[in-house]
């Protein structure tokens, strides 16, 4: 932990109260009962090989699928301890019930690791799920994620890695750009007009100032009606202006769609039909289909970044060799398998695995070994490819759902 003295009172704080690496790899981040399992069965000289598996058997919010994101860091986690892997590729759409990961090994390999984990495909698979469902409802219009400052800063890189392969077309936040290979994307904040003054100032200071690779959008809800701060960025910024967004605060809003409404019939009657709207501020599910025939991108925060997390457990389902599981778990090592053609899942047990789908498909098994004692087996995708992965299984939602 890094930490830094008070000057006055040399008393010392922590710096950030996160844990480092190497206590997530030394098994320190772990429930307290992993460690006196560990304990007991040490000093009663007794550790057997198990397979665990993953699962959810619920979603949130009556959610009927989820996107599985976070197996990157998990192989981290796995990697150089003796154990094997069968997991979902990253970006898999998954539903209750179904294992998404599975380990393989002597249970005092991996028992200190469950907690943490669990922590690593959660939080990230409920965000990437949230992207997704966000993204699935904009169609072709753009989805920011715009929620890094609604959470810890040293998780805003996961934050937006989850989201970006979800389905979101870009991240504000710079060092989460940098982990994704894209530019981070953004306008301006209300501190520019606020500094300099109006609306139309700090547009033509951000077009003079600003790479030109940057679109110039311009914010227009800081002091004046939005509509006619919109004509006036428009008329100072003629064919160099690209877009125009709308952040209204919930108190000033009354009926958002009409004031956009306002706007863009105002634009187009002067000949600013090029114009794009953008919104942001509390964005959600419920809104993005009420705004689409009138927005052309937004900005999502908060509704994305503090999705909720999905309530994976992991369980021993078999060992040495033999399926047993606790009440309410189904015993056995399992495959999960997915119909190439018409979608459709089957879970059956890992060694019974019919050859074709109902439909006569050919059926694909969605747990590949991913890991040989503690080793990967073949390179993991990059982020653009899991994304690309997403957006291939979302347009087939509608057969599946």
């Amino acid at each position: 932990m890094v930490s830094f003295s008070q000057l006055k009172t040399g008393v010392k704080y922590m710096l950030f109260h996160t844990a480092d690496p190497k206590d997530i790899k030394e098994g320190k981040i772990t429930d307290v009962y992993f460690a006196r399992t560990m304990e007991v069965l040490r000093a009663k000289g007794i550790d057997k090989w198990v397979k665990a598996e993953f699962i959810a058997k619920t979603l949130p919010d009556s959610w009927e699928w989820g996107v599985l994101a976070g197996i990157e860091e998990a192989a981290g986690l796995l990697s150089g301890i003796r154990v094997n892997v069968r997991a979902m590729n990253e970006g898999t759409i998954f539903f209750p019930y179904q294992p998404v990961l599975e380990i393989e090994g002597m249970y005092s390999q991996f028992c200190v690791y469950e907690t943490a984990l669990l922590g690593l495909i959660c939080q990230a698979s409920g965000i990437a799920t949230k992207a997704a469902r966000c993204k699935r409802l904009a169609g072709d219009r753009g989805v920011i994620s715009f929620g890094a400052r609604r959470m810890h800063p040293t998780l805003a890189p996961m934050i937006e890695r989850a989201a970006y392969l979800g389905g979101c077309d870009g991240v504000a936040v710079i060092k989460s750009a940098e982990l994704i290979g894209e530019d981070p994307s953004g306008t301006m904040p209300h501190a520019l007009i606020i500094m300099l003054g109006d609306t139309v100032s700090a547009i033509k200071a951000f077009h003079e100032v600003v790479d030109k690779k940057v679109k110039r959008v311009a914010l227009i809800d800081t002091f004046n009606d939005e509509k006619f701060e919109a004509l006036k960025v428009a008329e100072a910024m003629g064919s160099d202006l690209f877009g125009i967004r709308l952040d209204t605060p919930a108190s000033r809003r009354g009926n958002f769609r009409r004031i956009i409404e306002e706007v863009r019939w105002e634009l187009d009657l002067r000949g600013y039909k090029d114009v794009k709207i953008f919104v942001s501020g509390g964005i959600n599910e419920v809104n993005i289909p009420e705004l689409n025939p009138i927005v052309d991108a937004y900005g999502i925060g908060t509704s994305i970044s503090n999705a909720p997390v999905i309530d994976f457990a992991m369980d021993i389902m078999e060992v040495e060799g033999k399926p047993i599981a606790k009440r309410g778990k189904m015993s056995g090592s399992k495959s999960v398998l997915r119909c190439r053609d018409c979608h459709s899942y089957y879970l059956v047990p890992f060694n019974e695995k019919p050859e074709l789908c109902k439909c006569g498909g050919e059926l694909e098994d969605l747990l590949n070994p991913l890991m040989k004692e503690g080793e990967l087996l073949s390179p993991l995708p990059k982020v653009k490819e899991i994304r690309s992965y997403v957006m291939a299984q979302i347009k087939r939602l509608s057969a599946i759902t």
